[in-house]
């Protein structure tokens, strides 16, 4: 979806007005006042002849087109478009924007879900947090397959995924937490913090669903209308949904999945009052479950490593044009 193919053929460039034609003397002509007469007929001193001559080799090569620029590969979202080929062959393709500076000067804050170190922190993680509409736990230990895969491992692998495409496109991205630092958490209300003081220009928390089996398919959540304690989010929830609107639809042209089927009524989104990472966040965000870890459909694709890197695709083509139509 972020292919825009070329709009337009560039025109053609004008071909320069060539001078008359040179009468060429195929054949020796016998006496001298004949051969002169023809020389002073075709312009005789070779001054002006000889200058249209180079002059129409110089307009050649300045006028002629260039030559055609390289398709470019088919969109990176995998929806398996490729870009329009040129209406001639002398018609060069529009070159794409450098990638290595769309997101130029912009800031995004990945958080990913829970943390590996959880499960040797349950003191920590319990502890409850204001989180504007009611206390909620510090944090969660998070699911998991049924093979022992945990939710915590996915999130910090399709961040690193995604940290590295966006930081391709010039953005400059932080994380929550990384590599076991800190040890545990950070709280749910710490999370949004991190992105509130980095001004972030969109963020978005990593998850993976713990339902039922048969539950399958993503849903990206959205922040609601909350204005109630530490928690006002009246200024960000037009900017957020139109942030996961286009996480939603690039997600599934990169992956393949379906939204889920069973929330959101087939859309892929789903607003909730009840996540301090939402309710306590001042800037564009959002929460992405990836699939169902429980079922054992979804579970595949979540445990390969090729798919993982599809998603981290698809969420950054969805904040790429978010932050691009911002």
């Amino acid at each position: 979806m972020s292919y825009v193919g070329p709009e337009f053929d560039p025109p053609q460039p004008r071909r320069p007005r060539r001078g008359p034609l040179t009468v060429a003397v195929a054949a020796l002509v016998p006496g001298a006042l004949l051969g002169w007469l023809v020389y002073e007929a075709v312009g005789g001193t070779g001054g002006g002849g000889g200058a249209d001559r180079a002059g129409a080799r110089t307009s050649a090569s300045t006028s002629a087109p260039a030559p055609a620029a390289p398709s470019a590969p088919a969109s990176a979202t995998g929806d398996g478009k490729q870009p329009g080929s040129p209406a001639t062959p002398a018609s060069p393709a529009p070159s794409a924007p450098a990638a290595s500076g769309a997101l130029k000067g912009k800031v995004v804050v990945i958080d990913p879900g829970h943390n590996p170190g959880n499960f040797r922190h349950t003191a920590e993680i319990n502890r409850q947090v204001d989180i504007g509409t009611n206390r909620k736990e510090c944090d969660t230990t998070g699911t998991s397959t049924n093979a022992g895969y945990t939710e915590a491992q996915f999130t910090l692998d399709v961040s690193h995924r995604l940290k590295a495409l966006l930081e391709k496109q010039g953005a400059t991205v932080r994380l929550t937490h990384d590599n076991g630092s800190p040890a545990w958490g950070p709280c749910v209300n710490e999370r949004a913090e991190i992105g509130d003081r980095a001004r972030a220009d969109a963020a978005i928390s990593i998850h993976a669903d713990g339902s039922a089996p048969g539950n399958r398919g993503f849903h990206v959540i959205l922040p609601g209308f909350v204005h109630a304690g530490a928690a006002d989010t009246r200024k960000i929830v037009g900017p957020s949904a139109d942030l996961g609107e286009h996480i939603a639809g690039d997600f599934v042209h990169a992956t393949g999945s379906a939204p889920s089927n069973y929330v959101g009524d087939g859309t892929g989104l789903v607003t909730r009052k009840d996540l301090g990472g939402l309710n306590l966040s001042t800037v564009p965000k959002v929460f992405i479950e990836c699939g169902n870890m429980r079922d054992s459909k979804d579970a595949a694709l979540l445990t390969s490593g090729a798919w993982r890197q599809k998603a981290a695709q698809g969420i950054s083509e969805g904040i790429v044009s978010f932050l691009r139509a911002s």
